[in-house]
């Protein structure tokens, strides 16, 4: 496979002309499951001074294995080079995701019985600190393990321990060694980041002790077909999971899901708990109800995962079409959020700056900057008041509900909110 830098072909992913092979089997990756083009790293915003120069843009190119069925995106490029010193994400600029990691920690204390007296608690993909701040709080001990040297400072800053790794097999051996094994090992929105899953799964074996737990949180497969969530699929993405393809992954690390829980975050999540499978007590009824729900819906064949592509060409459609109707109208449009899933929508439907005049954000890192390959300027959310839009398109249309609530005050000059997902809606701000 190849990428594009300004025109140039330069070699990407796998070797120019090889076939990949599949991350969990090794099964050559042949069959497709949604082809979106070329898109730049999504969270690779850039500075004023990076505009005139080239970017790399890599395939979008997801497969599904026809062995073991894992949905995946080849490793076009490292993690290390997504995950660098610049990463722009911090999980706390999220009022209702901080809110969430607050009820997850609350409710892990009371299922495990975790204690001040005696528990550790390990985070992996710890970000700035944002769950394991509410550990800290209760008084428990606690590690986060984070590759982002810019997010893990933020996390000290709040007085959460934080090591500055990538998890693997060896990285999980060494905390193991150094701090004793955790009773419980989060793994929040990261078990799809890694790609070598294997190793990271074997990771958290290492990390977790033999009658500990492993909760995951992944955004479920069914549910992105489902809702036509085609821009989660990014180059951070490396693995798009089911419950089926997820028992699988951690079976290879010893690990077995014996309980799950359905999540409406993301678009809709399962919150997996594992236990070392040497002592792990028979699975819930709801794993095998999930199971059960994904087979009817064809996610345990091949042939099941047939027909997104069909549904993301009408997305694209239907909101290319809005932006060139407004435009003839003479309305303005902006964008509220930069977050990478946004990324995908704007380069797959060929979105430019003149379609979106800009794009608001309440992380002051990205005030000043511009969207990968779109451009379009990244400016503090008091833009939106000079500016007076006609419509402001909700990119993280996850949080839907509370940005509405914070964008309830647009309505006095007028302006009307859009989500391009599941499928194209306008709607009027606060509700």
């Amino acid at each position: 496979m190849s990428a594009q830098v300004a025109g140039e072909v330069v070699a990407a992913g796998p070797a120019d002309g090889a076939t990949p092979s599949c991350r969990l089997c090794g099964t050559p990756l042949t069959r497709t499951f949604v082809n979106l083009g070329m898109s730049p790293p999504c969270e690779r915003i850039l500075r004023a001074d990076e505009l005139d120069q080239g970017e790399t843009f890599y395939p979008l190119h997801v497969r599904v294995c026809e062995q073991c069925l894992l949905v995946q995106l080849p490793a076009y490029l490292p993690a290390d080079a997504i995950f660098d010193d610049d990463y722009a994400y911090y999980s706390s600029f999220s009022t209702s995701w901080v809110e969430h990691a607050r009820r997850f920690v609350a409710g892990a204390v009371e299922r495990l019985g975790l204690s001040p007296e005696r528990s550790f608690v390990v985070e992996v993909a710890s970000n700035d600190g944002y769950l394991l701040q509410h550990v800290v709080a209760a008084g428990i001990r606690c590690l986060g393990i984070e590759p982002t040297a810019n997010t893990a400072a933020a996390a000290v800053e709040r007085g959460v321990p934080t090591l500055v790794e990538f998890l693997g097999q060896v990285t999980g051996e060494k905390v193991r060694a150094e701090h004793g094994p955790a009773d419980l090992v989060v793994a929040n929105n990261v078990f799809a980041h890694v790609p070598d899953i294997v190793d990271f799964a074997r990771g958290l074996r290492a990390l977790v002790a033999d009658d500990g737990r492993v909760s995951i949180e992944i955004p479920h497969l069914q549910r992105l077909i489902e809702g036509n969530e085609y821009d989660t699929i990014y180059h951070e993405h490396f693995s798009y999971l089911s419950l089926l393809t997820t028992q699988r992954v951690l079976a290879a690390a010893g690990l077995t899901v014996v309980d799950v829980e359905e999540l409406a975050s993301h678009g809709g999540s399962l919150r997996t708990w594992s236990a070392p499978t040497e002592g792990a007590p028979e699975p819930s009824e709801a794993v095998a109800r999930v199971l059960a729900a994904e087979e009817a819906f064809g996610l345990h064949t091949v042939e099941g995962h047939a027909g997104f592509a069909e549904q993301v060409a009408q997305v694209r459609d239907d909101f290319v079409s809005f932006l060139l109707s407004a435009r003839r109208e003479g309305k303005r449009v902006v964008a509220y959020g930069a977050p990478g899933k946004g990324n995908t929508l704007l380069n797959h439907c060929g979105v430019r700056a003149d379609l979106l005049g800009f794009a608001v954000d309440r992380n002051p890192y990205k005030h000043g900057r511009f969207l990968p390959g779109t451009h379009v300027p990244i400016l503090p959310p008091s833009a939106l008041d000079d500016a007076r839009p006609d419509y402001v398109v909700v990119m993280p249309w996850n949080l839907r509900r509370e940005i509405s609530e914070q964008l309830a005050y647009t309505a006095e000059w007028g302006a009307r909110l859009v989500v391009a997902l599941p499928h194209l809606e306008i709607f009027e701000p606060g509700t």
